[in-house]
C-alpha cells in the first residue's frame, strides 16, 4: 500500500470516528438529562432497551491487503516453482445486507469488489451469521462469520478463477440522528479473509503463455462507509415492579406483609425476588415478604423489593414501599363504685375497666383518701371502718407491660352516723313501807336488795344520778280529828318526804354513794313507797317523769333505820 493511500485512509477513519464519538457523547448527554433517578433506589434502575433495526444495508470503501504466493511449477531453470507474491488493492468497494432475527442475531450477505491492482484482483460473494449488541448511546459493536466464493486473478496475469473464501471479523456502527435514525455510519469493519484458488496447469503452447498454479491467500480487509437501517425490532417492554405494605401503619410487634407486583415478565424465564430494609428484618424470596417489627423503634422505614430475570437492560426492576411503626398508645381506664352511698363501717365494691389500644397486658392498683382498700385485679373492696362521714375518693390506676399508665377516680359517700338516742330516765325498783305501821318511813331489810341494785347502777355509771320519789297513800294523807288528829296530819304530810330522805340516807351512808348524786322528790302516787329512778348523763328527769316536786332536804331530818330505846316493857316489846 502506498504512503499516500494509507494517509488518505487514516484521515477518513479519524474523521469518521471523531464524528461518531462526538455525536455519541452528545446523545449520551441527552439521554442522561432526561432520566430522573429514583429517590431511594436499591440498585440502578434498568433502562429500557432501545429499539433495533430489522435490516442493515452497508456500502462503502474497502482496502484489502492479501498475503500469499502462487507457486508456478517448472518456471525456474532448475525446474523449481516460482513463488509470485500478491500486492495490496488500495481501492475497493464493499456492500452487505443483514437481516436480524432479533435484536442480536441475524444473517448476512456480503459482496466485495477489489479490482485489478498492479497484478491481481478479487471479487467475493459470501454469506453467514452476524451478531450485534445495540447500545443505548447509539454505538453498536458487531461480529460476523462468512463463507462463499472468490473470483481472483493471479499476480502473473493468471485468468480470473473462482475459488473458496472464508471471512471472520467485526466492527463498530454508530446510529446517527439523521433521517429519524435510519442513517448510520460504519466506523470501521476489520476482517480476516482466507481465499484458495487453483489456476490450473500452465499452457506454454497456447497463443499466449498462461501461468497456472495454486494460490493460498490470507488477507486483511479494512472497510468503512454508510449504513442504512430498515424496519425495527421493538424490544419487549421493560420489567416494572410495584410493592405495597399491609398494614402500612402498625405498632411494634404487629405482623406486616409486603407484596410486590411485577409486570412485563418473560413467561419463559424464572424471575428472582428479594426484599431488604434498614432497621427492620424482611424475609421472603417471592412476591410476598414478611416484616418482623418486634423491638422496632417507632419511625418510618423504606421496604425495598427487587425482581430480576437477568442483567440485560429492562429485565430487572425494583420498588419501594413505606412502613410506619407507631409508638404504643397508653391505656385508658374507667372506675365505678357499687354502692355509691354506704353507712359507716360498710363496704363498697370498686370496679376498674382498663383498655389497651394494642391489647397489652394490664395490672391494677388502688388508693383511697380514707378507709382501707384491697384488691389487685380489676375489682377491689373498700372498707369504711373508722372512716369519717363524707366523701371518700378512690383512685384506680392501671399500667401496661411497657410502663405506660392511666388513672381514674370515683367516690363513695359515707353517711353520717345517726345521733345517739337521747338518754332517758330509767325507773328502777321501788321500796314499800307498809309492813312497819309503827315506823312507816323506816327502810327495812327487805328494801336493802332494791337499794343495793340502785347503788350498783350508780357505781357502773359514774356520771349518772339517782332520784328518790317518796309517795304516801290516800289514807295516810287523811288527817284524824281532835288533837291527835292534828299531829297525825302533820306526820302524814311529812311521810312522803321522810321516806325519800331515809332512802337517800341509806344509799349515802351504808352504800357509799355521794349524796350530791342523789335527789329527793315527792310524788302524787297513792302508794306507801319510794320510787327510785336512774338519770343517765344527758337525761332530764322533769322531761321524763311528771307530777313530782323537788324536796327541800333542810326541812326533813333523816331517821335511823332502828327504833329508839324503849322506856318500859310495853315499849320494849313494841320496839321488837
Amino acid at each position: 500500500m502506498s504512503a499516500r493511500t494509507m494517509s488518505s485512509l487514516s484521515r477518513i477513519l479519524l474523521v469518521t470516528c471523531a464524528v461518531g464519538l462526538g455525536s455519541s457523547s452528545l446523545y449520551g448527554q441527552d439521554s442522561s438529562s432526561s432520566t430522573t433517578p429514583s429517590a431511594t433506589p436499591s440498585k440502578p434502575a434498568a433502562p429500557a432497551e432501545p429499539s433495533a433495526s430489522r435490516i442493515d444495508i452497508f456500502t462503502g470503501y474497502s482496502y484489502l491487503a492479501p498475503k500469499g504466493t502462487v507457486n508456478v511449477p517448472g518456471v525456474n531453470t532448475d525446474g523449481s516453482a516460482l513463488p509470485v507474491k500478491y500486492s495490496s488493492v488500495d481501492y475497493g468497494a464493499i456492500g452487505s445486507i443483514a437481516y436480524f432475527f432479533n435484536r442480536f442475531i441475524g444473517a448476512q450477505v456480503e459482496f466485495g469488489a477489489h479490482p485489478d491492482g498492479r497484478n491481481d484482483g478479487f471479487y467475493t460473494g459470501q454469506g453467514g451469521l452476524i451478531g450485534r449488541y445495540p447500545g443505548a448511546s447509539g454505538v453498536t459493536p458487531f461480529i460476523h462469520a462468512l463463507a462463499g466464493s472468490v473470483r481472483a486473478g493471479g499476480p502473473l496475469h493468471e485468468p480470473y478463477t473462482y475459488g473458496v473464501a472464508l471471512t471472520g471479523g467485526g466492527g463498530m456502527d454508530y446510529d446517527t440522528p439523521f433521517f429519524n435514525h435510519h442513517l448510520g455510519l460504519r466506523l470501521f469493519q476489520a476482517d480476516f479473509e482466507y481465499m484458495h484458488v487453483n489456476f490450473g496447469p500452465q499452457a506454454p503452447t497456447a497463443p499466449k503463455f498462461i501461468y497456472g498454479g495454486r494460490a493460498n491467500i490470507n488477507a486483511a480487509r479494512l472497510s468503512t462507509g454508510l449504513l442504512f437501517h430498515l424496519g425495527s425490532i421493538v424490544p419487549p417492554p421493560p420489567v416494572t415492579y410495584a410493592c405495597s405494605v399491609s398494614p402500612s401503619s402498625v405498632f411494634p410487634g404487629d405482623p406486616v406483609t409486603v407484596t410486590g407486583t411485577a409486570a412485563n415478565l418473560n413467561p419463559k424465564k424464572t424471575a428472582k425476588y428479594s426484599w431488604n430494609a434498614t432497621g427492620v428484618k424482611v424475609t421472603g424470596d417471592s412476591t410476598t415478604g414478611t416484616i418482623d417489627t418486634n423491638g422496632v423503634a417507632p419511625g418510618t422505614y423504606a421496604i425495598k423489593g427487587d425482581v430480576s430475570e437477568g442483567v440485560k437492560a429492562g429485565r430487572f426492576s425494583d420498588c419501594t414501599a413505606s412502613l410506619t411503626v407507631k409508638p404504643f398508645e397508653p391505656p385508658t381506664i374507667t372506675c365505678s363504685t357499687n354502692p355509691t352511698t354506704i353507712k359507716p363501717g360498710d363496704t363498697a365494691t370498686i370496679t376498674a375497666q382498663g383498655v389497651s389500644p394494642q391489647n397489652r397486658p394490664l395490672t391494677y392498683t388502688y388508693t383511697t383518701s380514707a378507709g382501707q382498700i384491697s384488691g389487685t385485679g380489676n375489682t377491689a373492696t373498700l372498707t369504711t371502718t373508722g372512716a369519717p362521714a363524707g366523701t371518700i375518693t378512690i383512685t384506680c390506676n392501671t399500667a401496661d407491660d411497657k410502663g405506660q399508665t392511666a388513672s381514674s377516680t370515683t367516690s363513695v359517700n359515707v353517711e353520717a352516723p345517726p345521733p345517739p338516742p337521747v338518754p332517758k330516765t330509767q325507773p328502777l325498783c321501788s321500796i314499800n313501807f307498809g309492813r312497819d305501821t309503827k315506823r312507816p318511813a323506816r327502810v327495812d331489810n327487805e328494801a336493802k336488795a332494791c337499794l343495793d341494785d340502785v347503788a350498783l347502777n350508780l357505781q357502773r355509771q359514774a356520771d349518772a344520778t339517782a332520784v328518790m320519789v317518796g309517795n304516801k297513800t290516800a289514807a295516810e294523807a287523811a288527817p284524824a280529828k281532835g288533837k291527835k288528829g292534828k299531829k297525825s296530819a302533820k306526820v302524814a304530810a311529812d311521810l312522803a318526804a321522810q321516806r325519800a330522805v331515809n332512802t337517800k340516807t341509806y344509799l349515802s351512808t351504808e352504800k357509799g354513794i355521794d349524796a350530791s348524786r342523789i335527789t329527793v322528790r315527792t310524788g302524787t302516787q297513792d302508794a306507801d313507797q319510794v320510787q327510785n329512778y336512774l338519770v343517765p348523763s344527758g337525761a332530764t328527769f322533769d322531761n321524763d317523769v311528771q307530777g313530782t316536786t323537788v324536796l327541800d332536804e333542810t326541812t326533813v331530818k333523816a331517821q335511823a333505820r332502828t327504833a329508839p330505846p324503849a322506856k318500859h316493857k310495853k315499849h320494849k316489846k313494841a320496839a321488837q
